[in-house]
């Protein structure tokens, strides 16, 4: 855990970050020095109000002979300059929104890309759920920065500064009267800002954790139901919700003290105004219109500091939001293309595997793979079987490159995969889970991967090869039939052959089954089976295998444990060996054995 003294440097850096995404506007800079020009008209305006007034009261109306003419030209003025207020207090919102939200969108595609070009490595240590939160919440919360605090910050400062200038223009004696609020006001706002902000902190935490409930129990929806424990979660999301209600609470009482605060100066501050004023112009040391005008210079003299005061919350929260997206940015991707990186196309591969003296460890000190060579030839058929933990999967990390190794070299066609480009190389290595992974979208954008290159007739052949084409046939659309997020209005097996067909329509020289047939059922693996008859001609193809049955014709099988290769040969000859292969086998416990793989000829 971070240390408190930890806890407060990402204040510093949160200001840092936020600077950093500053070139993010870059392309929206003309917008934002228009929107500092409509806010000098703005604020001039609202400054120039009062003062009008003042002119019409002081020059026409309490004058000895009062001026008809001048009140009618000072009044047209004034609408004037209401209507100019108006339009570009518009205009300005429209252009800070307009450029703050491109230049949120620009952040938030760059972070997106950021995260696709990581590595396998950054997913074992990233959180998916942080992450979408750093893609979506993080970005909103820095949006406020760009818009709000932006506008706030330029449009109250200002507004300030003109106030103050025209008081002094008025009445020196009774402007240095009232610059004695300013120590106290931002007084007040330090006192109170403290506070709203561990408040506002307090409120956020107990949100997300009332979220992050809320996310679980409905991603185990079937176990909450099965063991009979609505009651139990709803009295602890109850809990939750009342610890959050309480948070709230306090929060908008904070608030609405300092406001009210606020306020009861702004009054204090009218009254003492009056007094003072009214006494001037009782000695006829200043006129009435002058008085006026300080009564509403004094009014809009609170509004900026309040203001102000409450977008430093925004601030906070911008800062820190920043930070996290800092952090994610400044993670270079672990696996990189070297600059004299071969270009390959899969015409040029054989799909001759080779592993030569390979180690590989997720952490160090913790090694999942030792020491493992092996060769295979172009077009042949391997399987690998072993415990759970003994490296299966690592095997096949490292052979399209999601992960390099600690030590020695994974080759294709006796080059290093390091010389390859990774994304060409994963144009030859196609790779099948045992999750199949379907995006929102039609079946035919999901076997072809939305590539309009390729035509519908490409993936209906490749549908049939894999035995998926009836399927899809009795879908209402066929293969435009829209499915949900991760294909949910698909059987799982449904959802493995959809998989299936996407790689034979993409056509890898290597391909590799990660357990890609443990979870279908016996008549789904039939028909799979027989696609992959066909699909493993000519090509290297390596096997994962949970079910035996599936590599009993392999050319190899290679039997891993503890990350070691400890056996390797035939199925027959792994059985007359008598050792672990031979254990695994015997521990099936099964005669039947259901259709496997054919060794391709």
């Amino acid at each position: 855990m971070k240390t408190q003294t930890e806890q407060g440097a990402p204040r510093r850096k949160g200001i840092g970050s936020l600077l950093r995404l500053l070139p993010y506007a870059k392309p929206y800079r003309w917008h934002f020095a228009a929107v500092v020009l409509l806010v000098l008209v703005y604020n001039a305006t609202s400054v120039l109000q009062p003062y009008l007034v003042k002119v019409a009261i002081d020059d026409d109306i309490s004058a000895p002979h009062p001026n008809m003419r001048g009140l009618w030209t000072v009044s047209l003025l004034y609408v004037m300059v209401v209507l100019v207020s108006l339009v570009a207090n518009y205009v300005q919102i429209l252009i800070v929104q307009y450029s703050g939200q491109n230049v949120i969108r620009e952040i938030r595609l760059a972070l997106f890309k950021h995260i696709e070009r990581q590595s396998m490595a950054f997913f074992d240590t990233n959180a998916i759920g942080r992450l979408v939160t750093n893609v979506s919440n993080d970005t909103e919360t820095v949006s406020q920065f760009f818009t709000n605090f932006f506008l706030s910050m330029l449009r109250d400062g200002l507004s300030l500064v003109m106030v103050i200038v025209a008081m002094f223009e008025l009445d020196v004696r009774i402007a240095s009267y009232c610059m004695v609020l300013i120590p106290l006001l931002f007084g007040i706002s330090a006192v109170f800002r403290k506070r709203l902000r561990g408040a506002y902190q307090t409120t956020r935490t107990r949100l997300s954790n009332t979220m992050a409930f809320l996310a679980e129990n409905l991603a185990g929806i079937r176990i909450i139901q099965i063991f009979h424990q609505e009651r139990r979660q709803a009295r602890q999301f109850e809990e939750l919700n009342v610890r959050h209600r309480s948070a709230n609470v306090r929060e908008y009482r904070i608030s609405v003290m300092f406001n009210r605060t606020f306020e009861m100066l702004g009054n204090a501050a009218v009254a003492a105004v009056v007094w003072i004023g009214g006494g001037a112009v009782l000695h006829g040391a200043i006129l009435f219109g002058t008085l006026y005008a300080f009564i509403n210079y004094i009014r809009q003299f609170f509004q900026p500091i309040n203001s102000i005061t409450q977008q430093w919350n925004t601030l906070q929260s911008a800062a820190v939001a920043a930070d996290r997206i800092g952090n994610i940015l400044s993670v270079e991707p672990a696996i990189v293309d070297a600059p004299d990186a071969k270009p390959i196309t899969p015409t040029d591969v054989r799909g001759e595997v080779e592993f030569r003296g390979v180690s590989f460890a997720y952490k160090e000190g913790q090694p999942v793979l030792r020491d493992i060579s092996f060769h295979i030839e172009p077009g042949s058929f391997v399987g690998f079987v072993g415990p759970t933990g003994a490296g299966k999967s690592s095997l096949m990390s490292l052979l399209v490159r999601f992960y390099h190794p600690t030590s020695g070299q994974v080759l294709l066609d006796g080059t290093d995969l390091r010389e390859f480009r990774q994304r060409d190389l994963r144009k030859v290595i196609g790779l099948v889970l045992q999750e199949a992974n379907l995006f929102t979208g039609t079946v035919l954008d999901n076997i072809r991967l939305f590539r309009e290159d390729i035509s519908e007739e490409q993936v209906v052949e490749a549908a049939k090869a894999v035995g998926a084409h009836d399927i899809v046939q009795k879908l209402p659309d066929g293969y435009h039939t829209h499915l949900y997020s991760k294909g949910a209005n698909l059987s799982m097996g449904e959802r493995q052959l959809i998989s299936f067909a996407r790689i034979v329509c993409l056509n890898p020289r290597v391909l590799i089954l990660d357990e890609a047939t443990a979870n279908l059922d016996s008549k789904t693996e039939e028909l799979v089976s027989r696609g992959l008859q066909a699909v493993a001609q000519n090509r290297t193809t390596l096997v994962i295998a949970h079910r035996l049955s599936t590599i009993r014709r392999a050319d190899c099988i290679y039997v891993l444990e503890r990350g070691h290769i400890v056996e390797r040969g035939r199925h027959e000859e792994l059985l007359a060996l008598g050792g672990l292969y031979a254990e695994l086998h015997a521990k099936s416990g099964i005669e039947y054995e259901s259709p496997q793989i054919e060794q391709p000829n």
